[in-house]
């Protein structure tokens, strides 16, 4: 199907990160195309590119880039806010959706600091689900996680994966992690 969880494998240093800036426009092919809903974005202007960015793809990393002093919901509710055509119940109703839809409504009030590892990812994810992105880029995601909350963490991309019509595009160099894809890619 069009919206998939695919996964990109390969050894450290082969170019899995790299692939994943140019997929999340981070940074310019020096040559080819990329192509999202049949657009050159290889050739578009650096405002348009923002605008992609912002409106398109969501970006998991593996350090979570969450703000310390805002709370999970704060968090997840941040990009929203900056989203001038919502009103703040509609901005509360969709952060409170996706908190429970990663199971952490019980903590919303709670600081990063706070937070376990896993818990902290999985902030994150909601945070990257918020502005309905086409495709989710996901860096190393489980990298900083144990194996208990790294298999929790997959298992949740499976579900989001029914639940929302966005592509996963998850890169990493553990098999295991790769074995939750539904496509895998090899690079070598």
């Amino acid at each position: 199907n069009d919206h998939g969880f695919i996964s990109i494998l390969g050894p450290s240093g082969c170019g899995k990160s790299t692939l994943l800036n140019l997929l999340g426009l981070l940074d310019r092919p020096t040559e080819g195309k990329i192509l999202i809903d049949n657009e050159d974005l290889t050739s578009i202007s650096t405002k348009r590119q923002d605008e992609l960015r912002n409106k398109k793809i969501g970006f998991i990393f593996q350090s979570y880039h969450l703000i310390p002093t805002l709370t999970a919901y704060e968090n997840v509710s941040l990009p929203l806010s900056l989203n001038t055509s919502l009103s703040k119940k509609e901005v509360k109703e969709k952060a409170e959706k996706l908190l429970k839809d990663v199971g952490l409504f019980d903590l919303k009030n709670k600081y990063p600091s706070e937070l376990s590892g896993g818990q902290a990812q999985r902030v994150a994810i909601a945070r990257s689900l918020v502005n309905d992105p086409t495709i989710i880029l996901a860096d190393e995601p489980t990298g900083a996680l144990d194996s208990k909350s790294a298999k929790q963490l997959l298992e949740s991309f499976e579900i989001l994966n029914q639940k929302i019509n966005s592509t996963i595009v998850m890169v990493t160099h553990h098999s295991f992690t790769a074995s939750y894809a539904s496509r895998i890619l090899f690079i070598k």
